[in-house]
Order: C-alpha cells, then sequence, then structure tokens
C-alpha cells in the first residue's frame, strides 16, 4: 500500500474532535427557549375592572356618653344639713338633693328685715309731713284769695316746704324700695339652701355627707355635692377618620356592640357632627342618639361601631390580588391591545374578596389577576378572561 494513502478516520472519533474544538473555541451548548420568547407569548388570566356603589361597614371604636351631665355645687357658703339621696338614686327634677345650714343668712335676713321697717317707718311719717304741708299751703292760698288776710311771705314759704316735702317723699319711697329689694335678695339665698334636682337622671357621684363645709368658694368649699347624668337617651361619640368624614348623613341608623352584652346588637341614629377634623387624631367626631330608656347602657362604654361607608359617586374595585406593590409603587397590571402596563393606584376599603382603587383606569378595563412585577411592563402577552360573573 502506498504510505501516502490516507484513510478517513472513524466517524466517531471526528464527532469527538468536534466537540473538543468547540470547547477550545469558547462555545456553549444552545439554552432552552424562555417562555414567551421562542416559546411564543404568555398567558395572563385576566378580570375586569368593575365600577359600583360602595356599601361596607368598618369596625370603629366609640363611647357612650351621657346626653345631660352636670356637677351639683351649692350657690351658697354653708353645712350640709341633710342629702337624702346617693349613689345609684333615680331623681325627678325638682327633688330635693340637699338641705344646708347658713347661720350668716338668718342674721343677713333679719338685718334686711329692720332696715325694711325702718325705711317704711321713715316713709310713713315723711308722707304725713307732707299731707300736712301741702294741707296748710291749700288753706293759705285759699285765704290769700282776700287781700290782706295772709302775708305774700307765709304763702311763699308754705309753696317750699310743700314742695320740700315731695322730693322728701321720693326718696323716702325709693330707700323703702332698696330696702325691700335687699330682703328678697337675702330671702332668694336662702332658697338656696335647699338644693333640687335640674332635671331627671341619676345620681352617679356623691362627694360630701352631713357637716361638710360646701360653697361656691375655693378650696373645700368648692367640692361639688353630687353629679346627676341624664341616661334615658345617650350621646355615643365616633372618631371617623378623614378618609370616611365625606359619605355621613344625618339620620343613618348605624349597629354597635359592647362588651357587656356580648352577642346582642345595639343602634343609635346619626345627630350631630363636629364639621371639623381633629388636627392631631385627623378625625371628626360624629354623635349618634341611642334610646336607653330602659337604663340597660352606662356612660361612659366603649363600644365597637360598625361604620357604614358610603361613595358620593361608585367605586372601580379590583381582586385584591390584583393589586402589587413594590418598594417605591402600588400598580395593577393592565392589559391592552395583548401588551403589559403598569398602571399606579392608591387603594381604599375592602369589599369582600374586592378592593376600592384610584387610579387612571376605567371600568371594564382588563387587568392581571395576580399582581406581580414578574410581568413587566410592554411585553406581549395573551389573556384568559377569568372575570366572575356580575
Amino acid at each position: 500500500m502506498n504510505i501516502l494513502e490516507r484513510r478517513p478516520f472513524p466517524a466517531v472519533l471526528v464527532s469527538s474532535a468536534a466537540v473538543i474544538a468547540l470547547a477550545s473555541c469558547g462555545g456553549s451548548a444552545p439554552r432552552t427557549p424562555a417562555p414567551g420568547a421562542a416559546g411564543g407569548p404568555a398567558t395572563v388570566d385576566v378580570v375586569r375592572v368593575v365600577e359600583r356603589p360602595l356599601a361596607v361597614s368598618l369596625d370603629m371604636p366609640g363611647e357612650l356618653d351621657a346626653n345631660e351631665t352636670v356637677d351639683v355645687y351649692s350657690r351658697v357658703a354653708g353645712f350640709v344639713r341633710a342629702i337624702p339621696v346617693d349613689r345609684g338614686s333615680r331623681v325627678r327634677k325638682g327633688q330635693v338633693l340637699a338641705l344646708l345650714d347658713a347661720p350668716e343668712l338668718l342674721a343677713q335676713r333679719a338685718e334686711a328685715q329692720s332696715r325694711l321697717h325702718g325705711a317704711e317707718a321713715q316713709l310713713g311719717a315723711v308722707r304725713a309731713k307732707a299731707e300736712a304741708d301741702a294741707g296748710t299751703y291749700d288753706k293759705l292760698k285759699a285765704a290769700s284769695a282776700t287781700p290782706g288776710v295772709v302775708a305774700g311771705n307765709d304763702l311763699v314759704v308754705a309753696q317750699k316746704a310743700a314742695e320740700a316735702d315731695r322730693g322728701q317723699v321720693a326718696a323716702a319711697e325709693q330707700a323703702a324700695e332698696a330696702a325691700r329689694q335687699a330682703l328678697k335678695s337675702v330671702t332668694q339665698m336662702e332658697d338656696y339652701l335647699r338644693i333640687t334636682a335640674p332635671f331627671d337622671g341619676v345620681v352617679t357621684e356623691r362627694k360630701v355627707h352631713p357637716g361638710a363645709l360646701v360653697g361656691p368658694g375655693t378650696g373645700a368649699a368648692s367640692t361639688p355635692l353630687l353629679r346627676i347624668v341624664n341616661d334615658t337617651r345617650l350621646r355615643l361619640v365616633v372618631p371617623v377618620p378623614e378618609a370616611f368624614a365625606g359619605g355621613i348623613e344625618e339620620g343613618t341608623r348605624v349597629s354597635f356592640t359592647l362588651q357587656a352584652y356580648p352577642g346582642e346588637v345595639f343602634s343609635g341614629r346619626v345627630a350631630r357632627m363636629a364639621h371639623a377634623l381633629d388636627v392631631k387624631t385627623r378625625t371628626m367626631a360624629v354623635e349618634l342618639d341611642v334610646d336607653n330608656r330602659d337604663g340597660r347602657l352606662s356612660p361612659g362604654a366603649y363600644c365597637q361601631v360598625q361604620w357604614p361607608v358610603r361613595r358620593s359617586s361608585p367605586s372601580l374595585l379590583v381582586p385584591a390580588g390584583s393589586v402589587a406593590s413594590t418598594t417605591d409603587r402600588v400598580f395593577v397590571v393592565r392589559i391592552r391591545n395583548n401588551k403589559t402596563e403598569w398602571v399606579d393606584v392608591k387603594t381604599g376599603v375592602t369589599s369582600g374578596p374586592l378592593v376600592e382603587v384610584f387610579g387612571a383606569l376605567h371600568p371594564g378595563d382588563h387587568v392581571a389577576a395576580r399582581g406581580t412585577d414578574e410581568l413587566r411592563q410592554g411585553i406581549d402577552v395573551r389573556t384568559k378572561d377569568v372575570s366572575p360573573p356580575s
């Protein structure tokens, strides 16, 4: 055989050599195509954006307060002689709550009566003199009609005396009226020794006992005798957050519960609102009137209120899972013309499986049922509508 003749290498050796050659040249084996690339667009489950009126209830704290509350003080300084009511006593308007003793008022009344008697006696004397002087003047005036009977100077003196008497009568009348008013004032002050209930209610606190010094002054004398509350109607005060303050309507019936009555639901009607926000809590105080004629509810009780949230216009809703978030944004993935786009939103309240959203969305828009940042913006996708039946 000719030594220059060449024989082919076996095929297996050629393949091995080719692999080695590729490896030595820095080549690599082909990779599996990524989904949505060589394999075509990925399929995304989508749901429709729903527009409907929002009608949900949120749990909010509330506190029951009495319709009327008053601390009962004494308007005069004195000592408690008797106090026939105690904590828990039911009282009616005008009922006696306490009786006081004030010896100083007795002395003041006696002095006022004495002054009145003196003023009235002085008034009587002045009137008698005025009548006598007026009679003398009238007689002299009649006699002066005959010339030479009465001297002209005597007639003038009698006239001046009568005029002076009229001034003294007026002054005495004023003094008597002042003494009469002084006695009336002292008598009224004595009426304050009998303290009565200003309205129907219940005594919730009793702070003094017989013998205690009370009055309108400072220190110990400024201590209230009792506290009375009108609990037949209560005020349920609810601090409503600023976000929900715009939908409050007077007359709306609202339900609430108390720990004292588990499983039982009470209700009241929206009656008053502050129309101003507390700058510290960003809430508005809203009051509900609660009927409590049976006396079961107590002022000061903590309540859990099922507050109805209403909007002035329909809201846009999407499934809670459609809302995605990153460190710097909250968004939903809208699919339009088979392309993805991120739409920034703000979320509101939750209504069952749906959540309220605010953003550049429209009713009927298709958004990804599962919001995630893995669905990048601008990629091609296929959609499968999984919206629940409306």
